[in-house]
């Protein structure tokens, strides 16, 4: 089981187990056993879709929140940058977890993988960006 904060301040907690990966299936029809499945794999469409990764995690901490009377859109009112990144973090250690104990050595590296696969993507977007000089675009694009 994994934790983080929202913006509230309220901690979550989310746990992968059967029962909570068939609320995700009923709810959403993900299936996160299988997180290559799909076209593109599930994996990529979780990496590559805020809303959709966060719309999962909701599901999987969907009766901690029943329990507080906290909505979907409460919840989210409640998601600021900073507790996206511990929620999405906090999922994709859970879902590593999850495989390792099922023995699924397979899917558990494929799902560290993408988190890393991400991470350094976005460095090195950073780091490409950081190097833009706009003014020197804007020069050679239209002149001085």
């Amino acid at each position: 089981m994994k934790t983080f904060q929202d913006s509230a301040g309220r901690t979550w907690t989310i746990s992968m187990t059967v029962d909570s990966v068939k609320r995700v299936r009923d709810l959403m029809k993900i299936n996160l056993i299988e997180p290559e499945s799909g076209d593109p794999p599930l994996l990529t469409r979780l990496g590559m879709d805020d809303l959709l990764m966060l719309d999962v995690i909701y599901c999987l901490i969907q009766p901690q929140a029943e329990q507080l009377n906290i909505s979907d859109t409460d919840f989210a009112k409640a998601l600021g940058g900073d507790a996206v990144l511990s929620a999405i973090n906090a999922f994709y250690e859970e879902m590593v977890d999850f495989f390792l104990k099922r023995g699924r050595t397979d899917r558990a590296k494929a799902v560290g993988t993408q988190h890393r696969m991400i991470a350094l993507a976005i460095q090195r977007i950073d780091g490409h960006i950081s190097r833009i000089d706009p003014e020197k675009v804007l020069d050679e694009t239209v002149g001085s």
